[in-house]
């Protein structure tokens, strides 16, 4: 049976497809994507599991969010 890690990130408006083609050659695949509550993009990503690290998903979110947020 497939199994399936997600992952939701912030997306830049400015810079979509950089960000989505970055998470692609981590073997990302996008579901979709959907408004925030405060105007900006969140996309909704898949990946089966064991193709990657183990909770690869989380150390990648926080890497994005840090990235969405100037901290980097």
């Amino acid at each position: 049976m497939t199994t399936w890690e997600y992952l939701t990130t912030p997306l830049m408006i400015h810079n979509t497809a950089a960000i989505l083609n970055n998470w692609g050659k981590q073997g990302w695949e996008l579901v979709q994507i959907v408004p925030n509550t405060e105007g900006g993009l969140v996309a909704y990503m898949k990946r089966q599991t064991g193709l990657g690290e183990q909770n690869a998903g989380l150390a990648h979110a926080a890497e994005a969010a840090k990235q969405f947020e100037g901290q980097q």
